[in-house]
């Protein structure tokens, strides 16, 4: 039977960070990269702006769970017994994933100011290059449903010290998580 757990988290909070800690347990699943990777296909440019115009797109044609459903297609192919799900948007999402899979979520929370810090260093080409544009961001992840999910999450990991006590921190988490499952 696999194993799956879920990461949500606004942009910038930690998420691929407190991941990397666990990436030696099972593989890895970026929900976000579905939407990159539909860009691509059409050949429009990776933009934050684009990206969320994708996104949008493809949840109002095919519903709020489209995503989750394109992720679990690919989970079906994988011979891994554990998986991890990074960027859960709505609650849609987890109810497509929990239809097959126990899915505890797991969510990562920092300071806006702190999330903001760590998207200029990470320099991503789709990320906001602004406050004002993080904060945009923020309002779309949220429309999405994101904040139900941060707030139904079985667990909350809060991101507030160093990159090391955060890896610490989820991989205790997880590893008592996958013991319990």
């Amino acid at each position: 039977m696999k194993k799956l757990i879920g990461f949500c988290g606004l942009p910038g909070s930690g998420k691929s960070t407190a991941i990397e800690s666990i990436n030696d347990l099972g593989k890895i699943i970026i929900m976000g990269n579905i939407v990159r990777n539909e860009l691509q296909e059409r050949n429009i440019p990776l933009t934050d702006e684009n990206l969320g115009n994708i996104a949008k797109s493809l949840r109002e044609k095919y519903g709020k769970g489209i995503i989750a459903k394109k992720c679990v297609e690919l989970i079906k192919k994988q011979n891994n017994i554990v998986l991890f799900i990074d960027g859960l948007r709505s609650m849609e999402e987890v109810k497509v994933f929990r239809n097959y899979w126990k899915f505890p979520i797991i969510a990562i929370t920092t300071s806006q100011k702190k999330r903001f810090n760590i998207i200029r260093k990470r320099a991503r080409k789709d990320d906001p290059k602004s406050l004002e544009e993080l904060i945009l961001r923020d309002q779309r992840e949220m429309n999405f449903g994101l904040k139900e999910v941060i707030e139904k999450a079985d667990f909350t990991i809060i991101n507030d010290t160093t990159k090391k006590d955060l890896k610490k921190k989820t991989r205790r988490l997880v590893l008592s998580i996958l013991k319990d499952y």
